[in-house]
């Protein structure tokens, strides 16, 4: 039985973006004991894959607080502790889809015959037998991911994202429904990152929450992690049922494949939206964008400058002028668009 590794530690867009890598080895090698290594944030998005077999967790954060703290025994030791379970799978094979120093020690960790890197940089190339570029289409979404499945011989006819969750998730969130009165239909809002660049005007997710309740009779819905309280708590202003922190990330994909509407900055929650079919508006601008989404009712909404993608290194000063163009106008005009039945 062939045995094979996919490593693809963070974060929650990145690994729905390779999610149909799974489908496709599946498909290719029926058999086989296909494992996911990730952080233990993110492995709630692989838990309910009907294609794989087991998650295995990275304690990655734990290692570096044991690194910070300079506990350097018990930091080789867990270190140790996971190469002896992943070299007791006998992997035949691993892919290393992150392709940086980190994931590709421990590609090279896992002991596989074969080692795979994408996109192999900070020295990771070394670990692996072979390399590959990020190669593909860059309009489509996963372009790097389908490249990948064309260059190994993968089947590719449906190579579409996927995300699962459970029955607990679904019975968690028909009570939200039933709970905060969004029965007969909602949007979810996603305007939250880690990086301010990316974020769209903040005071313009207010009047947008006016014009979608108006136009489409849709309650908005605000979604992200415990983090984006208080700026949850400065949008909402009342007008939007403010469900920020208070859902698990399965919680959310659940959600969001109810919703009749997502809009999201670039962020996981809102290319989950595009993975489970649900209507979706992607708002792009400090980063290049999927212009491709491979979906008629997901659409993105991008006016590059010539700065544009500044990705970490914007130069406007905190303006965040490309995503100042992006109007509460563009986006209903859209919305009609990918509502369309």
């Amino acid at each position: 039985m062939k045995t094979i590794l996919l490593v693809r530690l963070s974060a929650i867009g990145d690994i729905v973006f390779a999610s149909p890598l799974i489908a496709a080895l599946r498909r290719t090698w029926p058999d086989a004991r296909i494992v996911w290594l990730v952080q233990s944030e993110c492995r709630a998005l692989l838990d309910h894959h009907p294609d794989l077999d087991e998650v295995i967790v990275c304690p990655l954060h734990h290692w570096r607080q044991l690194w910070r703290e300079r506990r350097i025994s018990e930091l080789l030791r867990g270190i140790l502790a996971l190469r002896a379970t992943l070299h007791a799978y006998q992997f035949d094979l691993a892919l290393d889809l992150q392709g940086l120093l980190k994931s590709g020690l421990l590609t090279w960790l896992s002991g596989a015959r074969a080692r795979i890197g994408l996109g192999s940089r900070e020295g990771s190339q070394w670990f692996m037998t072979r390399t590959l570029p990020r190669g593909g289409d860059s309009r489509r979404i996963g372009s790097e991911y389908l490249y990948l499945a064309e260059t190994l011989g993968l089947p590719t006819d449906d190579f579409a994202m996927a995300v699962h969750y459970g029955e607990l998730d679904a019975a968690s969130v028909a009570n939200l429904i039933a709970h905060n009165g969004l029965s007969n239909g909602y949007a979810v809002f996603c305007p939250f990152t880690t990086r301010p660049q990316k974020h769209w005007i903040e005071e313009r997710w207010v009047q947008l929450a006016v014009r979608v309740q108006t136009e489409f009779g849709l309650t908005p819905v605000l979604l992200g992690g415990p983090a984006n309280q208080t700026a949850a708590q400065r949008i909402s202003d009342g007008l939007l049922v403010n469900l920020a922190g208070q859902t698990s990330l399965t919680e959310a994909a659940a959600l969001i494949d109810h919703a009749a509407l997502l809009v999201a900055v670039d962020t996981g929650l809102g290319h989950m939206g595009i993975a489970l079919n649900t209507p979706s508006l992607l708002l792009f601008g400090a980063t290049r964008p999927y212009l491709d989404t491979t979906r008629a009712n997901a659409q993105v909404l991008y006016h590059p400058l010539p700065c544009s993608p500044c990705k970490r290194r914007p130069t406007c000063n905190g303006r965040f002028d490309c995503m100042g163009l992006i109007t509460v106008d563009d986006i209903i005009t859209m919305a009609r668009e990918v509502l369309q039945p």
